[in-house]
């Protein structure tokens, strides 16, 4: 059974950055794509970004292509998600997944990450 932990999570100021991490365990991670989604209050987990199992290929949201940048070190099998230019609405819960298909989540969810802008 997979088990991720999401972090780096925060208050952050509009225009700001945060980096969260994913930390995966109980599957080959180099072997899968691997995701960000996010819930923001009142609204529906949506899909964020994905990599490919090498990392190098990346999948991009509209609407944040351009501020968001993810990234995976399979050696600490760990994906990270920089977040720049943080806007009021990229508040959410941060979650990562393995991602199959056109970018759709395998695993059960973990706890995710609380990112909060403030504007």
């Amino acid at each position: 059974q997979v088990h991720l932990v999401e972090s780096g999570g925060g208050l952050g100021q509009a225009g700001g950055s945060l980096r969260l991490s994913c930390a995966a365990s109980g599957r080959t991670f180099s072997s899968y794509r691997m995701g960000w989604f996010r819930q923001a209050p009142g609204k529906e987990r949506e899909f964020v970004a994905a990599i490919s199992r090498t990392g190098g290929t990346t999948y991009y949201a509209d609407s944040v292509e351009g501020r968001f940048t993810i990234s995976r070190d399979n050696a600490k099998n760990t994906v990270y998600l920089q977040i720049n230019n943080l806007k009021p609405e990229d508040t959410a819960v941060y979650y990562c997944n393995t991602v199959v298909g056109r970018y759709s989540a395998l695993d059960a969810w973990g706890q995710g990450t609380l990112v909060t802008v403030s504007s």
